[in-house]
């Protein structure tokens, strides 16, 4: 490929990045949203993070190393899963999760 096509695609792509994320805020800078789709917004959040929590527990790759290195995570995901249903501490859910990883390599 071309440098000169190369730098039409970057700049078609960096053009239609930057209005497809800045032309919504702009129209809806000054506008109250309906009650149903900013409830419906706050959720967006939530579903990233699990969805990058679930492909990095459940990922193929891990499976075919072994058993061991595809359980660690799971184990260490339901010691989170307890402390926060607990206490609700974000901080303590993360020094929980690191140690009971950390253990869990130590063991192997």
């Amino acid at each position: 490929m071309a440098w000169s096509t190369f730098w039409i695609i970057a700049a078609v792509c960096a053009g239609s990045i930057f209005a497809f994320r800045t032309v919504p805020l702009l129209l809806l800078a000054n506008r109250e949203l309906p009650q149903g789709l900013a409830r419906a917004l706050d959720f967006v959040p939530v579903c990233a993070f699990a969805a990058l929590v679930t492909n990095d527990l459940f990922n193929p790759v891990t499976f075919a190393a072994g058993i061991w290195p595809a359980v660690m995570p799971l184990i260490a995901a339901l010691a989170v899963v307890a402390v926060a249903v607990k206490t609700k501490s974000l901080a303590l859910c993360i020094v929980v999760g690191v140690g009971v990883y950390a253990l869990l390599m130590l063991v192997l």
